[in-house]
């Protein structure tokens, strides 16, 4: 909740924060360091701080006039945001990088052809991202390489100054979770995870609603991302060079939960208030992509030489210290229509998302006491009452110059709002370690038979403590 907002009903409906009972976090160890005034103690197992190292939490941006962006990795996805960077007042793309010169070139002249001045290019070689990071004129790089490279290039933009927005995921091993969340707070730069899921304009709704109490107190939250992908998995020029099929040859995993897990998390203020403790997956049998290959792919491509083993649904009930119970599912193999499930419910009424014929008009809702008889009611009325102030602003921009529905624009323009202003971020370092947290605790899960395992607490016990997020205060773009 924002300073200066009146008290909302979930603060007195919230309930008593968890105490005692903190599951124990997983990572490598490091020296001892104070603990951040008003947090709860460390919980046993999470690694300390080194000396001198401090929280990330509440720290704000340095302002910015103008924010300088550095773009790494331009296919798909790299090459289609650049537009919508340099359509942000008061954001200039200064430069652009990618292995493959040819794609560097071409987003640099994507831009000068949009009317924005021509940024520097770098490619051909595999010290390109280091040497763009040399450059002194890059407040924030922004990272859409294949999810491999996220971890390394994430760290090293970090040591060298500069503010990170990373693509999901952040990385996939909790070693470097958590080193990337040490290395934020050594180096007093934010590393924030890309999810422009969690300023979705259903999400944002949802996420009003639920902190003004009006699902009662919330008991579980369903997200996850189900998108049939296999024909751009088989595709040769989607993903280059095969890079995201080939995770499905690697480890049984949830890859890429975070879409649907974000807003679920927003709402019911993990990191602020409440924390994942314990996670438990499951996972179907890897039919999906061996026959899709089998009916479509001719037998002479390279992916008949690959065996898949990740499952096809792979699930993950995760426990909260308050209570409640997330379910988050990861499926891209099954034939399916879209969905990111995004569904929220308490003790007075539940909202879903992406459900059936209701979902054209923004999803369906039932809340006590404005329903009863067991009916639906469509959602379009509350999304309109509750829009988040971001929408109510940007959205006519946001529909024109971004992808997904506009989202991406409005995760781009806030970030430039947010260090052009100097403001704290509705994101940080710690919501994207536990996001992704999932990746990896699925794979030790999996392999325990389906046992709990513990989620880490990167906050290292500040959880506890109310804070503003995604839920911010309206606020203006500082004039160019």
């Amino acid at each position: 909740m924002h300073e200066n907002a009146a008290v909302s009903r979930r603060t007195v409906m919230g309930g008593a924060l968890a105490s005692g009972a903190v599951v124990a976090g997983l990572g490598s160890g490091a020296a001892s360091a104070s603990p951040t005034p008003a947090a709860a103690p460390t919980v046993e197992g999470t690694p300390s701080r080194r000396p001198g190292q401090k929280s990330m939490i509440g720290v704000p941006f340095g302002e910015h006039r103008t924010v300088r962006v550095g773009l790494v990795g331009l296919g798909n996805r790299g090459h289609g945001m650049a537009s919508g960077w340099a359509a942000v007042p008061g954001c200039t793309v200064t430069a652009v990088c990618d292995i493959r010169a040819e794609r560097a070139r071409r987003t640099a002249d994507k831009l000068v052809a949009e009317g924005h001045p021509r940024p520097v290019e770098y490619g051909g070689s595999a010290d390109a991202c280091a040497r763009m990071l040399r450059r002194d004129d890059i407040d924030l790089v922004y990272i859409a390489t294949p999810w491999e490279f996220h971890y390394e290039q994430g760290r090293a933009a970090l040591l060298a100054g500069k503010h990170v927005l990373v693509e999901l995921p952040v990385a996939t091993r909790l070693e470097e979770l958590w080193d990337l969340v040490d290395t934020s707070e050594r180096t007093r730069r934010h590393l924030i995870l890309s999810e422009n899921c969690s300023y979705g304009r259903n999400e944002l709704a949802m996420l009003k609603m639920a902190h003004d109490g009006l699902f009662g107190e919330v008991t579980n939250g369903h997200g996850g991302y189900l998108h049939d992908l296999r024909e751009l998995l088989f595709s040769d020029t989607y993903y280059t060079d095969a890079w995201r099929r080939l995770w499905h040859t690697r480890s049984t995993a949830s890859f890429y939960p975070m879409h649907g897990l974000a807003p679920i998390a927003a709402a019911m203020d993990i990191n602020r208030g409440d924390r994942m403790t314990a996670l438990r997956a499951t996972a179907t049998e890897p039919h999906g992509l061996a026959d899709y290959r089998e009916r479509f792919v001719d037998k002479s491509h390279p992916s008949w030489k690959e065996t898949y083993i990740n499952g096809d649904l792979v699930t993950c009930l995760i426990d909260t210290a308050q209570g409640r119970v997330i379910r988050a599912e990861h499926d891209v193999s099954s034939p399916r229509p879209y969905s990111r499930i995004n569904s929220l419910a308490g003790s007075r009424g539940i909202f879903e998302d992406y459900a059936g014929v209701m979902s054209a008009g923004g999803g369906r809702i039932y809340l006590e006491p404005d329903h009863s008889g067991h009916n639906w009611r469509a959602f379009d009325a509350y999304r309109k009452e509750f829009d988040h102030w971001l929408w109510v602003k940007i959205g006519d921009d946001a529909a024109n110059n971004g992808g997904h529905g506009g989202m991406d624009y409005v995760l781009q323009w806030r970030t430039v709002q947010q260090m052009r202003a100097g403001l704290v971020p509705d994101m940080d370092v710690y919501d994207g370690a536990v996001w992704c947290s999932p990746i990896p605790l699925s794979v030790k899960s999996l392999a325990a038979a389906g046992r709990p395992v513990a989620v880490p607490d990167f906050t290292r016990g500040s959880w506890v403590n109310r804070r503003s997020g995604l839920d911010s205060a309206p606020s203006e773009m500082p004039p160019s």
